[in-house]
Parts: C-alpha cells; structure tokens; sequence
C-alpha cells in the first residue's frame, strides 16, 4: 500500500486536489463558499472538522482547522483561496480547466495560489493516516486577499484566541520555493471627484470633476517622483524605496460636457520602517483645500478621499524560529530574501505569529494570461511537506 505521506504519493494527491481547486472560480467579486464547502468534505475524510469565519453578509469565509492534537509548536498552512479576474486577457485555454502542457500547469491560480492551497490539503490529509503528529498541521485559508487581504485579519484573532501557539506559520505565496522574510505594505485609495455638468464651451458655468481630478493626480505623481530619494541603499527590495501608482481612472460622459464626476484609484507600497500615512499626508491635506474652494462655487461638489485597504509590512526579523524551520524543510541555504508585493504576512506578524512566505511557482507568473505553476515546483513543494509531517511526527 502506498504511503500517503511520501513525496510521490502526495504529489499525485495535490495534483488532484490542484485540478479540483482551479475549477472553482474564486474571482475576488464571486463567493468563495463552494470551494471551502470542498475543503470541509476532504477534511471530513479524515474526521476533521474546521471552523469558518464569514463576512458580513456570510457570501463568503475563512476556514481554518487543526491535524493533529491541540498542543503548541504547531505549524499554519496559510494561503487565500480567491484569484484575480481573467477578463479580457487572451487566454490559449480555459482558465478554469487545469491544462498541462511542456512541464508546465496553467490555469487561473496555479500560481497564485492555489498551488500552495492543494499541497497544503494533501498534507493534511496524510497527516490525518497512519502514525498520529506530536504536533499539529493548521490549515489557514481566507478570503478577498487579492482586493486589499481584506479577509484574514478576522480568522488570524479566531486563531489567536483558540489555538495553542503555533511555532510557525507558513504564508504560501509564490517563491519558487525559498523562504522569503519581508514583504512591503501597501495602503490602497480610492479619490471621487464629484463636479458640476455644463456645455463645455461654458466653463464659467461648471466645474469639470476630470480637470479637478488631473490636478490632484499631479500631486500624487510629483510625490511618486519623490520616493526614491528616500531609499535605504542597504536595503534588499526592488526598488528600494516606496512606491506610488494610479491604477484607475473613470471620469465624464461626453466630450462636449463638464464632466459631473472622475473617479480614481492609486496604492502606495512602502518598505519595513517607512510610515505611508505620512508619505499620503501632503496628498490629503492638498485635496482638503482644493475640496474647499469647489464647495464655494458649487456645494454639491468635493473631493472624497477613502482608504480602501492598509496591509502591514512584514519586517524581516533575523534567524526567526519561523524562518529556521521553513529552510530546513525547503533545503534553503541561499541569502535572505523579501519581496515588494504586499500579503498576508505582515497581519500574521503583527499578531505575534513568526512568519515566513514560502510556496511554488513565481510571482511573476500571477495575475497574467496564461497563469502557470511549473510541475517541478509542486513536487519540490510535495518534498517540502513531507518533512514537514516528518517533523511533527519527531
């Protein structure tokens, strides 16, 4: 009989749980709800029974669950079950239908990470067979990570105040399967510019919210502009230093119309150490007086202002305990590493969790037409939870 818990055998497993998972479209606007509902059937095969941690309307949920006895030193499997949107990219086969071609495992999340999700899935369903843990597997997966990590903070304080104190927990986003120790923040806005309509050949008459909303995004491009000069030359991101972008931009009806409202969206993402409020400050205090000014020609008009989302940073922190075991069971002895993309790290971090990300396939891979996990990295990944149910069986 084959053992569950060997690399091959639970490589063919998250290959299958893999197959599973992509066919569930988990785009950030959907619910989620059908693919946590196949994770609790999986657990349930081995008598395990998780626990949700729904938001507001109960459309979608973390889920968190425990392999093994509730005693400390555990590990956390974490990782976000949504997905970005495949709209309008040209993909060469269905996102949703997992398709293998030249080594290679395309769907939308292969990468990002569903990848990770079904390794973590098949390893606890080997540790749920054969000889019992001395320490337990927690699963972690939450929801609307890609829109802000909107999701995980409720189901990390669930984790907090019920679980016995993990030793580590493992994010799995895409590294190739090294250890990274830090992550930027990224703090995310979203700038309404409401104005008064008029015939564009009267502009004594109007006031056009896209002429408003250029001015302050002008602001906002002098201040990107400005970053790297702040950056710390020993530092290890790339780049260096904060970064500011627009990354939307919807305003008017018509050409021949002041146009009544423009509406758009930037991110900020800053290093360990650099405060993003303050760097936003001179943005929002321009935007106050220009909003003045409007509501003394037309009171019905303004600027609004409105934080979308604000991910902590994730700040490496030396020969963690976290970071210790994470290289031990990749075979990681490579130089530290941190990445600019923000995720749910940081918020385990600064819940008092050691913290590392490590999970297959690149970075470079996510978000793109044709999303892909090289097969390799699901058996390196396969390797790594075998030691993994290796050391908490010691």
């Amino acid at each position: 009989m084959t053992d569950p818990r060997q690399p091959d055998a639970l490589f063919a497993e998250a290959r299958s749980q893999l197959d599973r998972l992509i066919a569930f479209d988990t785009t950030s606007r959907l619910s989620n709800l059908a693919l946590i509902e196949h994770v609790e059937a999986e657990l349930a095969t081995i008598g395990v029974t998780g626990m949700r941690v729904a938001n507001a309307d109960g459309g979608k949920a973390n889920f968190y669950a425990t392999i093994g006895p509730m005693l400390p030193g555990g590990i956390v499997l974490s990782g976000h079950t949504d997905v970005v949107p495949v709209d309008g990219q040209p993909w060469s086969s269905d996102p949703f239908v997992p398709t293998e071609r030249d080594g290679r495992l395309y769907g939308r999340g292969t990468c990002d990470m569903k990848g990770f999700l079904a390794l973590a899935l098949a390893a606890a369903k080997a540790a749920g067979t054969g000889a019992p843990l001395s320490r337990p597997i927690h699963l972690a997966f939450s929801y609307d990570e890609e829109i802000g990590c909107l999701g995980a903070p409720s189901m990390i304080a669930r984790i907090a105040e019920t679980l016995p104190a993990p030793a580590a927990v493992i994010v799995g986003e895409p590294t190739n399967m090294e250890v990274v120790s830090g992550h930027k923040s990224i703090s995310t806005w979203t700038v309404t510019v409401t104005g008064h309509e008029a015939h564009s050949s009267l502009t004594h008459l109007g006031l056009s919210a896209n002429m408003v909303a250029i001015r302050l995004m002008g602001l906002l491009s002098d201040i990107a502009d400005g970053l790297p000069h702040a950056a710390d030359p020993a530092s290890l991101f790339h780049p260096p230093h904060a970064t500011l972008t627009i990354g939307e931009m919807h305003g008017g009806t018509a050409v021949n119309i002041l146009a009544r409202e423009c509406r758009f969206v930037f991110d900020l993402r800053c290093p360990p150490g650099e405060d993003p409020d303050a760097i936003v400050a001179p943005f929002l205090e321009a935007a106050a007086r220009l909003d003045a000014e409007m509501k003394a020609r037309f009171p019905e008009t303004g600027i609004a202002a409105v934080r979308r989302s604000a991910t902590p940073s994730f700040a490496p922190v030396a020969d963690s305990p976290a970071e210790r075991i994470a290289r031990r069971l990749a075979g990681d002895n490579g130089p530290a590493r941190v990445v600019s993309y923000a995720a749910e790290a940081g918020q385990f971090q600064g819940a008092g969790f050691a913290t590392v990300i490590c999970g297959p396939g690149s970075i470079e891979q996510a978000h793109q037409p044709d999303e892909y996990v090289e097969i390799a990295q699901l058996e390196r990944g396969a390797a790594f939870m075998t030691r993994l149910l290796e050391m908490l069986a010691e």
